[in-house]
């Protein structure tokens, strides 16, 4: 019976013992392999070449119902402080350009610009209009030149279209994250030189951070497809100047 008792000990013990081993080197297998695979638990993309990350991340933010942009914009010889939600259907948000801040809001084809006293005060014309124009939402004929230049700040489409394009040779540099810490690929041109673009490595792969070629600006984007609404302001708050607008 002792015999037995003590064989039967030993057997049961070297199988504790196996299935400790075996468990413990599961374990150590599976920490390296997370370890050296940067992609683990991400969308994807950062093993794919870049110029498809740059086709991912461009049709994910046409497919986008909406978006935020924020950050600066170098055009012309002028810098543009930006800070709009947009969307297929209109957009809303602030400018700051020499200094001065105004608000757009577009809804469909109607294109509204509100702005203060100090704003109007830099047109020509020299007719008054500043007085009556302070704080409310003038409504920028379609004819009009500025029409053209600030209408494009509210629109989804041509917008990502002028931005989100890297020139030059294509490169993947490194893993990073964004100030949410949300994990990131970058892809450059020309080394940097032609722009980088940061892709989201978690969920969607959105476009959440840009620097422009030639120093033109950097852009952060944020709030993917999260809705908001765009309407007309009221009456009381619109001014229709129905011909030209001071030029500013």
């Amino acid at each position: 019976m002792t015999a037995i008792a003590r064989g039967r000990t030993r057997r049961t013990a070297w199988v504790t013992t196996a299935c400790a081993l075996a468990v413990t080197g599961a374990l150590a297998l599976s920490g390296c392999g997370g370890e050296d695979d940067p992609d683990a638990g991400t969308n994807g993309i950062g093993k794919l070449p870049p110029d498809r990350i740059q086709a991912r991340t461009r049709a994910a933010a046409d497919a986008a119902s909406a978006v935020r942009l924020s950050g600066t914009v170098v055009t012309s010889g002028r810098t543009y402080r930006l800070d709009m939600r947009l969307k297929a259907d209109g957009g809303t948000g602030s400018v700051t350009a020499q200094g001065t801040t105004f608000k757009l809001l577009r809804v469909g084809e109607d294109l509204y610009l509100k702005a203060g006293a100090d704003f109007w005060n830099h047109a020509d014309g020299g007719d008054g209009a500043s007085g009556k124009l302070d704080g409310k939402y003038v409504k920028v004929p379609q004819r009009d030149p500025a029409y053209k230049k600030f209408s494009g700040f509210t629109d989804k489409g041509v917008l990502l279209d002028g931005l989100l394009t890297l020139h030059g040779t294509l490169a993947t540099d490194g893993r990073h994250a964004d100030a949410s810490g949300t994990r990131t690929i970058r892809i450059t041109g020309d080394h940097g030189s032609g722009g980088t673009l940061d892709v989201s490595l978690q969920g969607t792969p959105y476009p959440l951070r840009l620097v422009r070629a030639g120093r033109a600006g950097t852009l952060r984007f944020s709030d993917w497809g999260r809705n908001f609404t765009v309407e007309e302001p009221a009456k009381s708050e619109t001014v229709d100047y129905g011909r030209q607008l001071p030029a500013s």
